[in-house]
């Protein structure tokens, strides 16, 4: 069973009258550990994908399941609670409080899951050493560069053990280098089981990860796992296999 199943979902608007489609009849599965990419321009309807897969929205049809549960038809308190315990979120812009420290950046999603201050603390400091920050626990944003900030917005979206890490042109926002010491843990993640799933518009960025779903006026045009077409081997502009410094 994949951890996310969509069938036939469409998400249609209505603006004067005229139905816009932004996503027309689309069905997808996504497994366990797999390090994806979602491609498409501007319109193209990747931004609306991204919201159903996160939870953030409902289709207008068709049905999506996650771990095997409907969340189609679930209420936005629903919702919430699924994002919070399933889904970690890592944005281009970093969306780090600027008046709070590095750990209590990284406190923040379990606070609205409710646990407490020692539990906070623990887990927080685990997934500042994983992304080997470790050492800038009283910082605050402003005092980091941008890829150190980056790597806190991904502690903050492992703290509560996600199974799905959706992360919205997660480089967009670094350079090239910090950019490819991003995607090689992102990769380091998707290797330890979580499902890492990017969105971008950079064919450089969706040529890194093992499997490119690209989106074009709503629908999958084209939905390429390089594993299975034997490709893996090259990968083109490819991130080191390194843990950032």
């Amino acid at each position: 069973m994949a951890l996310l199943e969509l069938r036939n979902v469409s998400k249609i608007y209505h603006l004067g009258g005229e139905e816009i489609r932004a996503l027309d009849d689309v069905s997808l599965d996504l497994g366990n550990g797999e390090f994806v990419s979602i491609i498409g321009p501007s319109g193209s309807g990747k931004s609306t994908l991204m919201h159903i897969l996160g939870c953030l929205d409902t289709p207008s049809k068709g049905s999506v399941k996650l771990d095997g549960t409907e969340i189609a038809s679930a209420s936005q308190r629903e919702l919430a609670r699924i994002r919070n315990r399933t889904i970690g979120f890592v944005f281009q812009f970093f969306n780090l409080l600027p008046k709070l420290n590095v750990v209590q950046n990284v406190e923040l999603p379990m606070i609205y899951a409710g646990l407490n201050s020692r539990e906070r603390r623990e887990r927080a400091l685990q997934a500042l050493d994983l992304v080997e920050l470790g050492n800038r626990l009283k910082n605050r944003p402003s005092q980091l560069s941008g890829g150190q900030q980056q790597r806190v917005a991904i502690a903050r979206a492992l703290v509560n053990n996600p199974k799905i890490i959706l992360a919205d042109e997660p480089t967009g926002n670094l350079d090239t280098h910090t950019g490819e010491l991003i995607l090689a843990l992102f990769r380091k993640l998707a290797a330890e089981g979580r499902t890492v799933i990017l969105v971008t518009h950079n064919p450089e960025i969706a040529a890194v990860t093992p499997r490119r779903i690209e989106i074009r006026n709503g629908r999958i045009a084209d939905n390429v796992d390089r594993k299975l077409a034997g490709l893996d081997r090259i990968v083109p502009n490819a991130a080191p296999a390194v843990a950032p410094a």
